[in-house]
């Protein structure tokens, strides 16, 4: 894997960046159309869309101005605006069906070029050396959005078994990068 950011590569026409930018940044961008629009085909669109904007756009990526995840997250909030406005309506808060087996936990892997690359390769190496369970607690809470009842749905736990395993797994982050919360 080259070291160069996956959108220069990208503006660069390299072919394997195209599928290293869905990789790494597929599960974020998910993760942010389904939380303000809920609804899966409309989320669906808005992805493909916010992915057709990176390759028309990568060019204008610049690893001085910002990273490439506020360059994404800010083409995808921008796409899903543009969605809720086109619909004229506010985005629907109320959790997608339970049964929709078709959605899947976004990835466990966090993009490496956030800002902070050190702090965030090192919180996803303590969270992928956790057990499995709490992998993919931690994943669907922080990297996916979902909130507790739904983790708790989703994974058939209890819902004070989630709120303890975020929990605990929260404060384990803390004591291994050795942080003070306020």
């Amino acid at each position: 894997m080259s070291l160069k950011p996956i959108l220069v590569r990208v503006a660069a026409g390299e072919t394997s960046a195209v599928h290293d930018c869905v990789v790494g940044y597929g599960a974020l961008v998910w993760s942010i159309a389904h939380r303000y629009l809920r609804n899966r085909a409309d989320a669906e669109e808005v992805v493909q869309e916010v992915f057709l904007d990176i390759w028309r756009s990568a060019h204008r990526y610049d690893p001085a101005i910002a990273s490439e995840t506020a360059f994404i997250v800010t083409i995808a909030r921008r796409r899903v605006i543009d969605r809720v406005r086109k619909l004229g309506h506010a985005p629907v808060t109320t959790s997608l069906d339970e049964h929709d087996e078709e959605l899947a936990p976004p990835a466990l892997s966090v993009p490496s070029t956030l800002e902070n690359d050190a702090e965030v390769d090192l919180v996803d190496r303590i969270i992928r050396a956790m057990d499995e369970t709490k992998q993919r607690v931690l994943s669907m809470s922080l990297y996916g959005g979902y909130s507790h009842r739904e983790i708790s749905s989703r994974l058939n736990l209890p819902l004070g078994s989630v709120k303890t395993l975020i929990r605990r797994g929260l404060l384990h982050i803390r004591s291994q990068l050795r942080i003070a919360w306020v």
